[in-house]
């Protein structure tokens, strides 16, 4: 549905995005999440034919924005960071107004701006005048604008920004609701979006693309590093002995001691959770604590955004 190919964006000698490539299939819903900066906003303004691209393509439907623009915004809904509302509207008046513009014929405005408001549960708020409403209402207005001439393809930039947790947890429902029926990209800096979210997550740092592949598998890809965590007490030399003589483990790490009680990290991929605590048990050493370790969404981010290499996309996440 979307296909992004060695996208770039320059202004003057200073790229704000370069050589970003991606792709979003039909009904599904692609995070894009990058730190503040990162060019998240950018690549969005060039895919709804807001902002120029100088190099590189970005197609939707199979039009090329370039090219193909108004085809394009045809195609696309689009929610900027800030909803392009008019505050002395009603919220029926504001989607019948939008609907005209996006050249809906006057036959089906009713029913699409029906389905608009039933889709955001906007149907009790329809006479409302929309600086009376609170944000997260004026938040859901604003999807709806950008779904009343049913676009198969729905751009949300930032669209919880702002927002308190019970609405934050309402919009959520609401976009994972909104991909039935259309192709979605979700830009965001906020990690829980991604994970209660998306199907696919793609990473962009600095205007690259760092990674991109599903929530679940970017974590098992930098779990290769994970262990457990351990409290023991006893002697530190017979601790390493003996977990260095299970076969799996590949390193053990100690933290920190108070009182011949030690913190260890042991580093492995496979569960070694019996074989740990029986070797501890064996040798006359107390175990007081042990727990999985295991990457978080937030570790990846972390990773992939401080540091240069990126982790490569699962083939099999592809399949």
């Amino acid at each position: 549905m979307i296909e992004v190919e060695h996208l770039s964006k320059l202004y003057g000698s200073t790229a704000a995005i370069e050589d970003v490539t991606f792709s979003v299939e039909p009904g599904e819903i692609l995070g894009f999440l990058g730190p503040n900066g990162a060019g998240k906003t950018t690549t969005m303004r060039i895919l709804s034919g807001y902002l120029p691209a100088s190099r590189g393509t970005a197609k939707v439907a199979g039009f090329e924005v370039h090219e193909n623009l108004m085809a394009v915004r045809q195609k696309i809904g689009y929610l900027p960071e800030s909803p392009p509302l008019y505050p002395e509207m009603t919220v029926q008046g504001f989607l019948n107004f939008v609907a005209q513009i996006k050249g809906v014929n006057a036959g089906d405005r009713p029913n699409r701006i029906q389905i608009a408001l039933e889709k955001t549960g906007l149907v009790e708020k329809r006479k409302t005048i929309i600086r009376k409403l609170s944000k997260g209402y004026r938040q859901r207005v604003g999807i709806a604008q950008a779904i009343v001439h049913d676009p198969p393809v729905i751009i949300l930039d930032e669209p919880t920004v702002g927002l308190d947790p019970r609405q934050i947890i309402e919009v959520r429902n609401l976009i994972k609701q909104l991909a039935s029926d259309h192709t979605v990209i979700l830009s965001t800096h906020i990690l829980p979006e991604v994970s209660m979210t998306c199907d696919r997550v793609t990473i962009i740092n600095r205007g690259r693309v760092v990674a991109t592949n599903t929530p679940d598998q970017l974590m098992a890809q930098l779990n290769r590093g994970a262990g457990y965590e351990l409290e023991v007490e006893g002697d530190w030399n017979t601790i390493d002995h003996c977990l260095n003589m299970i076969q799996a483990v590949q390193s053990v790490e100690q933290q920190s001691t108070v009182h011949q009680r030690h913190r260890v990290r042991v580093f492995s991929e496979v569960d070694l959770g019996r074989e740990i605590a029986n070797a501890l048990v064996s040798h006359g050493l107390g175990l007081y604590e042990m727990r999985r370790v295991q990457a978080s969404l937030e570790d990846v981010f972390l990773k992939l955004t401080t540091e240069e290499n990126p982790v490569e996309e699962s083939t099999e996440a592809e399949e």
